[in-house]
């Protein structure tokens, strides 16, 4: 099952959100998770998805909408998506995406796109099957 997040479900969304982040090899400070917690909750910049799987939580997808320089639409950033290394391969990860697919699709956005590591074969392969590689390489540079 996929829903939005609830108050409710904060508790397991930080566990979840804290092994993504190590996953990932991130550390992050607990008041960024407390906004990020918030501002899922508010629904208005970031929206969050959880997945179910019987009554164990065991994946998230976090998206945000923005306007864009190459459409009149808004256009959907999948910026987090997550599922528990024992549950991938059964379609939840993809589940996941098509529920972001389809809020994308009512909000009349024009796209949705994401980025994943480059070493992150799993995800290649789930990403490769549901949406084409863009071509683009990304850079960063942190301001702080």
């Amino acid at each position: 099952m996929i829903r939005q997040m609830q108050p409710e479900d904060e508790s397991g969304w930080r566990s979840l959100w804290t092994e993504y982040l190590a996953f990932d090899g991130s550390v992050l400070d607990v008041v960024i998770h407390d906004k990020t917690w918030s501002r899922i909750l508010e629904g208005k910049l970031i929206h969050g998805l959880l997945a179910f799987e019987a009554s164990e939580l065991v994946g998230f997808a976090h998206y945000i909408f923005h306007p864009s320089t190459w459409s009149l639409s808004e256009t959907c950033y999948l910026q987090d998506h997550f599922v528990v290394p024992d549950m991938r391969g059964r379609g939840i990860g993809r589940s996941l995406i098509s529920h972001v697919f389809a809020d994308a699709a009512a909000l009349g956005s024009s796209r949705v796109y994401w980025q994943t590591q480059t070493d992150n074969q799993s995800a290649l392969g789930l990403y490769e099957k549901v949406a084409e590689r863009s071509g683009y390489i990304q850079f960063s540079k942190s301001i702080t």
